[in-house]
C-alpha cells in the first residue's frame, strides 16, 4: 500500500484485551491510519453504524457477543470494510465461519502488525504469490481441536450443546477449551 492510501483508511480495532488493543491501535496510527478502537462487539457495532471504517480487526472471543456476530453486524452495515479476524483459538471451523459471513483474513494470536496489514491486503494479492506453499498435515490433537471448534461454532458458542452433541461432560469441554490450541 502507498502512504497516499494509509493514510486515507480507516480501521476499527476491537478486543476486550485493553493492552493489547492499545498497543495495536499505537502501532496502526504510527503508520498513517486513522485508528477507532472498541471493547466490545456492541461498542463496535454502533462506532461503524455512526462512521464506517475501511478496515476492521476483531477479536473472536469476548465478553457479550461473540466475534463472528460482530462479523456478521459490521458486514450488514457495509459490505465493503475488510474485516480480520484474530483469535488465540484458532480453528478451521471458525476460520471458514468467518470468511463466511464476511472476513477476508483470520489470524492467531500473537500475530504481528505486518501479518495483521497483510491480512487486509491478501484479497487484492496476486493469486500466484501464495501458490506453492506446502500444505501441513495436522496432529491429532490439532485435529481434535478442530472438530471441537467446529462444533462449538455450529452451536453458536453454546458449551452445553456443543457437549451433549460431542458426548462430553460440559465441564470437560469447558477445561479443553480453556487450554491453549495445540500446535499444528
Amino acid at each position: 500500500m502507498n502512504e497516499e492510501v494509509m493514510e486515507q483508511q480507516s480501521i476499527l480495532i476491537v478486543d476486550d484485551d485493553d493492552a493489547f488493543r492499545d498497543r495495536v491501535a499505537r502501532a496502526f496510527d504510527k503508520r498513517g491510519y486513522d485508528v477507532r478502537v472498541a471493547c466490545n462487539g456492541a461498542n463496535a457495532i454502533e462506532a461503524a453504524g455512526q462512521d464506517s471504517p475501511e478496515l476492521a480487526l476483531v477479536d473472536l472471543r469476548m465478553p457479550g457477543e461473540w466475534g463472528l456476530h460482530t462479523v456478521r453486524g459490521l458486514h450488514q452495515i457495509d459490505e465493503n470494510t475488510k474485516i480480520v479476524v484474530l483469535t488465540a483459538y484458532g480453528s478451521i471451523a471458525t476460520a471458514l465461519e468467518a470468511m463466511r459471513l464476511g472476513a477476508v483474513g483470520y489470524l492467531q494470536k500473537p500475530a504481528t502488525v505486518d501479518e495483521i496489514e497483510l491480512a487486509f491486503r491478501r484479497p487484492d494479492m496476486n493469486p500466484d504469490e501464495s501458490a506453492g506453499a506446502p500444505a501441513e498435515v495436522p496432529s491429532l490433537a490439532r485435529a481434535q481441536w478442530e472438530h471441537i471448534n467446529r462444533v462449538l461454532t455450529e452451536c453458536d458458542g453454546n458449551i452445553r450443546k456443543a457437549a451433549r452433541l460431542l458426548g462430553l461432560h460440559r465441564r470437560t469441554l469447558q477445561r479443553k477449551l480453556a487450554k491453549f490450541p495445540v500446535s499444528r
